[in-house]
């Protein structure tokens, strides 16, 4: 039998990942290994096993993608969230060279495409992906804003603060200060 992708939209951290292997296990769905955004499988799942799946994923806030467009759109969001959560970002970091050089596709055609499946830009949803590393890592509360700012590829902990002022309409020691709560990227759009 042939490996199977299955493309999941709005898997954005590591208890997405537990959850949608915990579906695989109720729909009794072999599954090789379970990503961001992807999951492997040995072989092809029944089309009602599938559809099962698929609405039980709905539940839970995610979708099953089926189209190719999609598919693609959501590949970049997974390299991208990946990118962030592994809180190594250069100063200058290229999110063009960095989407080609794993895609291996024309960026001017890949960030059309997300634009018009996404309604915003590449750009602005890795800000708004950092903008989330940087909320979990102020609730935390283990590094210093400087640190932060480098790990993330700010040049500095000012531009860091202006971006994260413009996208949630405070400051990160307000954010720090008041209620910690999450906002997840998906409400912000």
């Amino acid at each position: 039998m042939k490996q199977q992708k299955l493309m999941i939209r709005n898997m954005v951290c590591p208890r997405c990942i537990a959850a949608v292997e915990r579906l695989l296990k109720k729909h009794r769905i072999p599954y090789r290994s379970v990503q961001l955004g992807e999951v492997y499988l040995p072989g092809k799942p029944g089309k009602a096993q599938l559809k099962s799946f698929g609405e039980d994923l709905q539940n839970e806030g995610f979708e099953l993608l089926d189209d190719q467009r999609s598919q693609l759109v959501e590949h970049i969001k997974s390299l991208l969230i990946q990118k962030v959560q592994s809180g190594s970002i250069k100063e200058g970091f290229s999110i063009s060279k960095f989407i080609t050089g794993n895609i291996y596709r024309d960026y001017s055609a890949l960030s059309r495409l997300f634009s018009e499946v996404e309604g915003i830009t590449i750009e602005q949803f890795f800000i708004l992906q950092k903008i989330e590393k940087v909320k979990e890592l102020l609730i935390y509360d283990e590094q210093s804003l400087s640190q932060i700012a480098f790990d993330l590829g700010y040049s500095s902990s000012q531009h860091l603060s202006a971006q994260f002022k413009k996208v949630t309409g405070m400051t990160p020691t307000a954010f720090k200060k008041g209620s910690g709560r999450r906002m997840f990227v998906d409400t912000l759009r």
